[in-house]
């Protein structure tokens, strides 16, 4: 590949390397990076006084970056993972399944050492994931790849299996808590909904669970039972922490038949765990810190035998190298304070603030007579309610609602919630009015702006969270989009930098056309499930609507 200053003459059929902005008037406007320059563009360079542009030209051997991301993102491709349509040099490789992600270290490391052009980027090792996540991205670092470099990516990527997902099994857990006097009821309740949240989240189900002495024998016979009654996976949450393989709870494994595979492990918390089986059926003695919902070593534990992976003694052996997961209030320094106190003076960066508008001052013409956004669900509560209420759960920070049409009806149903208000007189102009009222109230420290609409109210805080923490303009990410199997969708988060231009937008048109003009800094999250494409603004799609009421 040919790269630098070009001149015009030379020029057709070339990529351009960075975004040009014409004169009013020129059409095109803007050339991005990336076009292929053909005859109508040289002719709009020519007319401005461009006699040379920056480029890279492809010679015999190149593959472009999109056939070239396309590819190997083919080649990787096994069971349960999917692929997006590549663009600028991107393929991002998605989950087919819920289930636990698998990555051989060794292959992804051979195969960015090929060349570096071709790149790929993945989740950590053995991390839980939904359908649709984003597992790992293939980026194709200049223009074109070598064909050769790409033929031998392709040979080595079919030649093992770099990335897999292992669904999650619907496993029959049973579970047995052993007491010792003073005991409170409390904990027990607590340690039953903390497992069984764990075991719901992993496709599984609880048998009704055994409370028993904390006792050898005791302990034996209610695994027994639980056995007889299907369990796949035995538990035992005792009443004392085990200290020894010879303790009650793997004591009473082994008198119930089965074995002590290993004991302890290298993560904290979750450091006295003990791992047996009796017979195939995999059988635990938990930490105590199982008994909270917080991440433990447990976890890593459950999430490998519910995606059917071997657990053994040298696994856990092999889970120190990020074992590490929470402080140890007796460590000299915390790294909290080391981090403050270290001699570049660098303090962690702190998350970028965003703020949240609502866009709730349409006069719902689909929807008339009814205004779609007082529309109530099955629970009593307007949609609009909904959609605050989701937006709240996340961090986003101020929470502006833009009010219009039926203002007052609509600011009752907010009262109490810690939103400001954002009133329009101008909302009869459509979507370019709301956006306007919300952009003006802003305060100056605000960093990014959520756009969301009052009528999807199936967009949780959990979304909007994962948006966020894509957002970063310093890294060229300045336009975040949520995507569902490749379509775009809403809300999107802008930077500050783009308000000047929102506020000059007219009409019922919100600001997706400046996608266009910056994608260079639009990065995609690609989301779980159809809730970023779902407005609710007709009586027919409303019908689609889980949990509302219809209209009569």
């Amino acid at each position: 590949m040919k790269f630098g200053p070009t001149p015009l003459a030379e020029a057709e059929g070339a990529i351009l390397a960075h975004t040009i902005r014409l004169p009013e008037g020129t059409s095109p406007r803007v050339l991005k990076k990336g076009t292929v320059l053909d005859a109508a563009a040289l002719a709009a360079l020519r007319a401005t006084g461009h006699g040379e542009i920056i480029a890279a030209r492809l010679e015999p051997g190149d593959i472009p970056e999109d056939e070239a991301a396309q590819r190997l993102g083919e080649a990787l491709l096994g069971p349960l993972l999917a692929r997006s349509r590549a663009a600028t040099g991107r393929v991002n490789i998605l989950a087919d399944a819920a289930g636990l992600f698998v990555v051989d270290e060794a292959l992804v490391n051979r195969l960015n050492r090929l060349d570096e052009s071709l790149t790929l980027a993945t989740l950590p090792n053995h991390t839980p994931v939904s359908a649709r996540e984003m597992l790992a991205t293939v980026k194709v670092i200049p223009f074109s790849a070598p064909a050769a470099a790409l033929q031998l990516a392709e040979v080595v990527a079919r030649g093992g299996r770099a990335l897999a997902v292992h669904p999650f099994r619907p496993l029959k857990v049973g579970l047995v808590l052993s007491e010792l006097p003073g005991l409170k009821d409390s904990i027990l309740e607590g340690t039953v909904a903390a497992t069984e949240a764990r075991i719901t989240a992993l496709s599984g189900s609880l048998l009704p669970p055994i409370r028993c002495r904390h006792e050898e024998g005791a302990i034996a016979e209610a695994l027994g039972r639980l056995k007889r009654m299907g369990a796949e996976l035995l538990l035992v949450a005792g009443a004392s922490a085990v200290v020894d393989r010879r303790d009650a709870g793997p004591a009473a494994i082994v008198r119930a038949g089965g074995h002590i595979e290993h004991f302890g492990m290298p993560v904290d918390p979750g450091n006295l765990i003990c791992l047996g089986a009796l017979g195939n059926i995999p059988a635990l003695v938990l930490p105590g810190c199982a008994r909270s919902p917080k991440l433990n070593g447990f976890d890593w534990v459950l999430q490998r035998l519910f995606a059917g992976l071997p657990v053994n003694g040298n696994n856990i052996a092999g889970m120190g190298v990020g074992g590490l997961l929470k402080e140890i209030e007796t460590r000299p320094l915390p790294r909290e304070q080391a981090a403050a106190q270290a001699s570049s003076g660098v303090a962690p960066r702190r998350p970028r603030q965003v703020a949240a508008l609502v866009l709730a001052a349409g006069r719902s013409r689909r929807m008339a007579p009814l205004n779609k956004l007082m529309v109530t669900d099955k629970a009593g509560v307007p949609m609009v309610v909904r959609v605050v209420n989701n937006v709240l759960e996340s961090r986003a920070r101020p929470v502006i609602a833009v009010t219009g049409y039926e203002a007052q009806r609509v600011e009752e149903a907010l009262a109490g919630r810690p939103v400001l208000i954002a009133h329009t007189e101008d909302y009869a102009e459509g979507l370019s009015g709301s956006l306007k009222a919300g952009l003006a109230a802003l305060p100056p420290e605000v960093e990014g702006v959520l756009v969301c609409l009052g009528d999807m109210p199936l967009v949780t805080g959990a979304m909007l969270d994962r948006l966020m923490a894509a957002f970063d303009p310093e890294e060229g990410r300045s336009i975040v989009m949520p995507t569902f199997r490749g379509k775009q969708g809403n809300p999107m988060l802008w930077a500050r930098e783009f308000i000047p231009e929102m506020l000059e937008i007219t009409g019922d048109v919100g600001a997706r056309h400046l996608v266009g003009k910056y994608a260079e800094k639009v990065v995609e999250v690609e989301m779980s499930d159809d809730a970023v494409l779902r407005d609710f603004d007709t009586t027919d799609a409303l019908k689609m609507a889980p949990d509302f009421r219809q209209p009569g």
